[in-house]
């Protein structure tokens, strides 16, 4: 039995909790892929991950027991951009990353 691709596209401001900003599957989802390629958005493969974010809405936020894994991977995008989330500014000087 094989899975249907799924794509779940995540937004956040800086405020309030991260919430889905796109969701797709099979053909659909394979589009949302294609367009986040094409505009150097940073994806995660986790089928677990992306298997708890489905039932929810476009629009709607990631339920807290999500809060952790999702603010470790917004602060490892920031990184990998060379860049540091709000608050780091203070941890950035006492860090020693090469980018």
């Amino acid at each position: 039995m094989t899975t249907q691709k799924s794509a779940i596209g995540l937004i956040y401001d800086g405020q309030g909790a991260p919430e889905v900003s796109s969701k797709g599957f099979g053909e659909l989802a394979e589009h949302i892929i294609q367009y986040a390629k094409d505009n150097d958005i940073l994806l995660h493969q986790d089928e677990a991950l992306a298997n708890s974010l489905a039932n929810l809405e476009v629009g709607q936020e990631i339920p807290e027991e999500l809060y952790y894994v999702i603010a470790e991977l917004i602060a490892f995008s920031y990184v990998l951009q060379g860049k540091f989330p709000p608050g780091w500014l203070a941890l950035h000087n006492k860090l020693d990353v090469k980018v």
